[in-house]
Parts: C-alpha cells; sequence; structure tokens
C-alpha cells in the first residue's frame, strides 16, 4: 500500500471504526499519513487539490488491501469547495474522528502576495470551523507546521520562506483561539512542528531558490526526518495524549529560541 522506510507506528486495527480525513494528501506526508490511518483501519478521506490521478491511486491502494478510503478534491481556499468535502466525507462515513490539517503551501509562484495568508491563516481557520460539522464529539485534530514558522518570532529562517513561516504561525496562532471550543466537545487539538523534511515539496523549491539550504540545515541540526518518519509522528499525535501545551516538536529544536 506504501512504501516506507518506517513501519506503521499504529497498531493494525487501532482504528477500526474511525474515521479521518488529510488534507493535501494526494503525496508526501500527507499520503503516509493517510497510509497510515488505512493500514490500522481507519475509513479514510484522501484530499486533493489537483493531483486527483495520485489520489486516486492511493484510494485503489487501500481498497485493494481491504480498506475502505475515498478521494476528495477541493480548494482549500474555497469556502464552498471545502463546505462540499466534508459532505461529502459526512455521506460516505457519517462523520469524522480525526482531522490532520496538513495542506499548506505559500511558495508558489503567481499566486499574489497574500496567497501564502489566505492559504495557511484563513483558510485554515475556515476548514476547522466547517469540519466542527461533521467532527465527532472526542475526535482529535493535528495541525501540521514547521520549526522555522512554529519559532519564526524568536529565531530568523531563510528570506525565499518567510512569507510561508509568518503566515503558518499566524494560521497556528489563529487555531489555538479555537481550542476553548474544541474541548466543550471534547476535540483534541495538537500542533506537530518539525524541521526541514526531506523528500518534501518544500524542501525542493527551498533548495531551487536557496541552493544548498537543505544541506546546511542538515548539517546544523544532525539529521532531518524524511518524509515517511514525520508522517509517523503525525500520525501518532492523532492517537497519543495531548500534550499540556498542545504542541508536539519532533526532532532537533537546539537551534531555535522558544518564545
Amino acid at each position: 500500500m506504501k512504501e516506507s522506510s518506517v513501519s506503521n507506528p499504529l497498531a493494525p486495527g487501532s482504528l477500526a471504526g474511525k474515521r479521518a480525513l488529510v488534507t493535501g494528501s494526494s503525496r508526501g506526508i500527507g499520503a503516509d499519513t493517510v497510509n497510515y490511518f488505512a493500514e490500522a483501519g481507519a475509513q479514510v478521506v484522501v484530499n486533493f487539490r489537483n493531483k486527483e490521478a495520485r489520489a486516486q491511486k492511493i484510494v485503489d491502494a487501500i481498497i485493494a488491501n481491504g480498506g475502505e478510503a475515498i478521494a476528495v478534491g477541493a480548494d482549500l481556499t474555497d469556502r464552498e469547495s471545502v463546505a462540499a468535502m466534508f459532505a461529502q466525507a459526512q455521506e460516505a462515513f457519517g462523520g469524522l474522528d480525526i482531522l490532520v490539517m496538513n495542506a499548506s503551501g505559500g511558495m508558489e509562484a503567481g499566486m499574489g502576495e497574500d496567497y501564502a495568508m489566505k492559504l495557511n491563516r484563513d483558510s485554515q481557520v475556515n476548514l476547522l470551523s466547517e469540519a466542527l460539522n461533521v467532527l465527532a464529539d472526542g475526535a482529535r485534530v493535528v495541525f501540521v507546521t514547521s520549526h522555522q514558522a512554529h519559532f519564526i518570532r524568536t529565531t530568523p529562517t531563510m528570506d525565499e520562506y518567510l512569507p510561508v513561516a509568518l503566515s503558518k504561525r499566524a494560521g497556528e496562532d489563529a487555531l489555538r483561539e479555537m481550542i476553548p471550543l474544541l474541548e466543550k466537545r471534547g476535540i483534541g487539538f495538537t500542533v506537530v512542528s518539525g524541521d526541514m523534511i526531506e523528500g518534501t515539496i518544500t524542501a525542493t523549491l527551498l533548495e531551487r531558490a536557496n541552493p544548498g539550504a537543505i544541506n546546511a540545515r542538515k548539517e546544523s541540526a544532525g539529521k532531518l526526518y524524511n518524509v515517511s518518519e514525520f508522517a509517523a509522528e503525525v500520525a501518532l499525535a492523532a492517537v497519543e495524549p495531548v500534550p499540556a501545551d498542545h504542541t508536539r516538536l519532533v526532532g532537533d529544536v537546539s537551534s531555535f529560541v522558544a518564545e
């Protein structure tokens, strides 16, 4: 079902009866995360923006292995598109128990100077607000970010990544303000923050804009997680107890200054 250097951190059958949606799960971290959930027995929604063929391939593999999955396209910056995505999840599985907010961006060319904030803050708040219509009481929500964004107020980052870092931190802050609302329904919220992840589109774009950036970060950190390793941490964040500070830091953070 999934080519990975990491075994599934979730026990077989441990998510039987659970329903999960992972945004941006047609490739990369999202794809590995949704596969971990499916392998553990969850019914899953594979979300994509424009990689329908990739998403359907993941769905087909899950079904071939005895799982349940659907592929649903959505533009997270479009409210109606997001509402339609959750409506399809509701129709297919009757609701959701896990939402992983993995999709982000802001380094794409030609999207407008406000695109990063629109996608990484405004759209994330709308995504979670819409999700509350289909999330079961006691559900779990995971927001995926980077150390470069999480610590951006105290630790500078590369110029090329700055719009993404600022907008993702703004999104994280806005989502944290919703925690009291989530807690009224017993919904757990965890931010998973990781360093630059080898093999992701963000790393590729950064390397293109700033050659040598990834190797420099790897030398500084000592190790960078790969896609499957980081996805395993994201999957665990959806099932393990929510940390007191709602934050799961993955990998080395010695180069970053906490607020």
